[in-house]
């Protein structure tokens, strides 16, 4: 990427946040409660990158999302650690590629703890495929217009006379 001198980069200080310092077993088995509890968070991020496309403008709100991931793990380390970290363990050790399948019965009193300390309901597996209206208080960004070129080539006019096609009907392929 090509980047000249009037663009101004984000200092090491506004980049640097605490990091989720967690393996892939224990993301995945907190996946999804994650992901209801910081959904919020996670929507309004995805919004302004969508938006503006710019990720320079975004650094608050992805700095929200793993704020948001940090709290609920330290939420559910306080909580339900054991139920947790059987979850986690059962994941990690029963498959090679930690399918949920063989884990069912650990899950279960991993949501059922959720449910009960947290008010968190393990949502459906097809949740967060469904589309969702997102409500912020996020100004609309400004519609951009589309390209106007001056000197583009003008089009043929309609009756402009069109001679045989040199190798039969062009609409040969058409049928």
């Amino acid at each position: 990427m090509v980047i000249s001198n009037d663009v101004i980069l984000p200092t090491e200080e506004e980049l640097t946040v605490q990091e989720v310092p967690l393996s892939g077993p224990t993301l995945k088995a907190g996946a999804f409660h994650l992901g209801k509890a910081c959904e919020f968070e996670n929507n309004e991020f995805i919004l302004c990158r969508n938006e503006l496309k710019d990720p320079r403008a975004c650094i608050n709100e992805g700095k929200a999302v793993t704020s948001c991931a940090l709290n609920f793990f330290r939420k559910i380390k306080k909580g339900c650690s054991g139920e947790f970290m059987q979850y986690v363990n059962c994941l990690d050790k029963s498959s090679p590629d930690q399918i949920f399948t063989p884990c069912r019965k650990t899950q279960a009193v991993f949501d059922k703890c959720v449910k009960d300390n947290f008010d968190l309901d393990r949502p459906p597996y097809d949740y967060f495929a469904r589309v969702h209206v997102h409500k912020t208080e996020r100004p609309r960004p400004p519609v951009e217009a589309p390209a106007v070129y001056e000197d583009a080539t003008p089009g043929l006019p309609p009756d402009f006379p069109r001679p045989e096609a040199k190798y039969g009907s062009r609409y040969i392929f058409m049928w």
